[in-house]
């Protein structure tokens, strides 16, 4: 079956019906210069009939599609409306975390994504459009810019960077994978176009591996979107059939097939808000304890924010899994341990010893030994938990703990047994 058959048989999936709640319509007409005469664009009637206008350059052009939506919009489960919320919340909160937009407004966030021809560097690899949504007037605005082909970058690239006005961009894995493709592009036409502009970044991606990791198989958007944010696509086409999909769009000029991959990035864009709202929220603990608590918690712990974190530990303890409960004792341990809190240590790391995971045992017994040989001096106490250390390490059959604990458990063992003796 040749590829033009192939993506016939797609068709199927390009319902871009508009939910009812949305309005499509252009903000302004795009400023743009005069084509040459008789110049014949491709099918232009059905890019206006997708909201979609011309943006015209030396001669060359691009496409510009925009469509609106009203903040009350429910995307998932959230409404867009609740971003202007948790911005309000970041703004009035002390904790310093990555995600935070203190000093900031809804209206400076950019929420960005591109579609290319690969999955790879290099320039070999095109943007073949470039999507952002943001916030103006009571409205999320969501602005497509779509190279008609190979070649015709400069008004690709000239039309989306006089257009941008931002302070942060917000993306999924966009610095790893989107900015750099767009610089790259960028280094290849930078004599004809504006200046890129500096680079700020929220990417929720690794956002979402750290709460998400263990639970998702993989922490792809559209993972997160079912299993996290509730929201469903309906005939989504794939990502992955993206480039085919554009090289027949070159080829045969009917964008009626590109449509289903705008709606895609579309949705993508849009994802971007409601993740960062409930990112935000559960950072921010807005609703109290939650299934990602734990993991936020660690991460807290592990941007230096004790106190956040310690409170965030608490209510894990209080209202979390026996696990969970586990898990942040032995965190909160260790911050007692800082505070010289020896005895209520002691008394978390004994419980863990027995009850946590294998890890977790080993460590707590260590812990333990630890504070009874050098806090409480009771050798012949830090010696059993030490035998329980090497116990839990034995049982667990693991080379790469064996490398990190036999030697150094078993020196302690020799250096507490002599001291039982000298006290004996």
């Amino acid at each position: 079956m040749n590829l033009k058959n192939k993506l016939n048989m797609m068709k199927s999936h390009l319902n871009l019906e508009q939910n009812q709640n949305q309005e499509v319509h252009s903000e302004k007409r795009i400023q743009t210069q005069l084509l040459p005469e008789n110049t014949d664009i491709p099918f232009m009637e059905k890019w206006k009939n997708n909201s979609t206008e011309l943006y015209t350059l030396d001669g060359n052009y691009c496409f510009i599609r925009e469509v609106r939506y009203p903040l009350t919009h429910k995307h998932g489960n959230w409404t867009f409306i609740e971003l202007e919320s948790v911005i309000k919340e970041w703004n009035s909160s002390v904790l310093e975390h990555p995600l935070s937009t203190k000093g900031l407004s809804m209206e400076d966030l950019f929420f960005f994504d591109t579609e290319t021809t690969g999955l790879g560097g290099g320039a070999g690899n095109t943007i073949f459009l470039l999507g952002y949504a943001y916030i103006r007037d009571n409205e999320v605005i969501v602005r497509q810019h779509i190279l008609p082909e190979p070649g015709s970058e400069i008004p690709l690239y000239n039309s989306f960077l006089e257009n941008i006005n931002y302070e942060t961009l917000v993306t999924y894995n966009g610095k790893a994978f989107d900015w750099p493709q767009l610089k790259t592009r960028h280094t290849l036409i930078r004599e004809h176009v504006p200046k890129l502009p500096e680079f700020g970044h929220f990417d929720l991606y690794h956002a979402s591996r750290r709460l998400w990791k263990n639970k998702l198989e993989r922490v792809k958007l559209s993972a997160v979107e079912t299993e996290i944010l509730g929201f469903e696509r309906e005939n989504d086409i794939p990502g992955y059939l993206a480039p085919m999909i554009y090289f027949d769009f070159v080829e045969r000029k009917d964008p009626d097939i590109l449509f289903g991959i705008m709606k895609h990035n579309e949705l993508d864009v849009l994802s971007l808000i409601t993740l960062y709202i409930h990112l935000s929220r559960q950072i921010l603990q807005l609703d109290g304890y939650g299934e990602e608590s734990l993991e936020i918690a660690r991460w807290l712990d592990h941007l230096g924010e004790k106190k956040d974190a310690l409170q965030t530990y608490q209510q894990v303890i209080e209202k979390g899994s026996n696990e969970e409960r586990i898990t942040a004792q032995h965190a909160i341990a260790y911050q007692e341990k800082r505070k010289k809190s020896y005895d209520s240590a002691f008394e978390k790391w004994s419980e863990v010893a027995i009850k946590g995971k294998t890890r977790q045992k080993i460590e707590a017994a260590i812990e333990c030994s630890k504070l009874l040989e050098h806090q409480f001096k009771n050798p012949a106490e830090a010696i059993g938990f030490a035998e329980l250390a090497l116990k839990a390490l034995k049982e667990a059959a693991d080379i790469k703990m064996e490398a990190v604990h036999r030697a150094k458990i078993e020196k302690r063992l020799d250096r507490l047994n002599k001291k039982r003796q000298l006290s004996s």
